[in-house]
């Protein structure tokens, strides 16, 4: 393999980053919103953001990102291959990491929330002091986990020509004909992403699960 062929993989590397950062941020704010409207106590938004996270949950992501590239090109809606990907793996990810803060907000003791009511707080104070802080310590170790499946996920932007690190790979394999070693270089680049986050999240759920022994 050529310098000009690795730097090409590297140029996939930095397309699966932004990627994943894009659709970790806006559906990190998705899935906020859904987290709050899913506890909100109102059976109406509850129902429907409940069937919003089940979609997601129940379809794969490779249909989910078909659907947003070519379905919507037939009502006439045409996105380029980054913003079909963008718009998919936001909504993806809106919807699982909305679900995994749903938890955690139900997880925190529901006396923090009587008490918050004694104190006569209102919903936005009681939220942003009280109940959020605890929920997003809890949620932490998940919200690294599904990160780590979020940039593994982005291997699939090439079913509508993205080119992700996976795709890359696949060009520059059909150049050379060495599939071993490219996808080697690949793997590894992705191994290198990808573990640092995984032991991250396994030292957050160990120091979090200490005080609970």
């Amino acid at each position: 393999m050529h310098l000009g062929e690795f730097l090409f993989l590297l140029q996939g590397l930095k397309w699966t980053v932004i990627l994943s950062a894009i659709a970790f941020v806006l559906g990190g704010v998705g899935g906020l919103a859904v987290a709050l409207l899913r506890t909100s106590g109102v059976p109406l938004l509850e129902r429907v953001t409940a069937g919003y996270i089940s979609l997601f949950q129940g379809t794969p992501l490779l249909m989910q990102l078909f659907v947003v590239y070519y379905g919507l090109a037939l009502v006439g809606i045409r996105l380029n291959p980054w913003a079909a990907v963008s718009v998919g793996f936001t909504l993806h990810a809106s919807a699982y990491l909305g679900e995994i803060w749903r938890g955690s907000i139900e997880a925190v003791p529901r006396g923090q929330t009587e008490a918050s009511h004694a104190l006569s707080l209102g919903y936005v104070s009681r939220m942003r002091d009280v109940v959020l802080p605890q929920a997003i310590r809890i949620s932490l170790p998940a919200t690294i986990g599904f990160l780590v499946q979020l940039i593994k996920g982005t291997s699939l932007a090439s079913i509508v020509g993205f080119t992700e690190l996976a795709r890359a790979g696949n060009i520059v394999s059909n150049q050379i004909f060495q599939p071993l070693l490219v996808f080697g270089i690949v793997g590894i680049l992705y191994f290198l992403m990808c573990w640092p986050l995984s032991l991250f999240g396994a030292h957050l759920e160990r120091r979090f699960a200490t005080p609970a022994r």
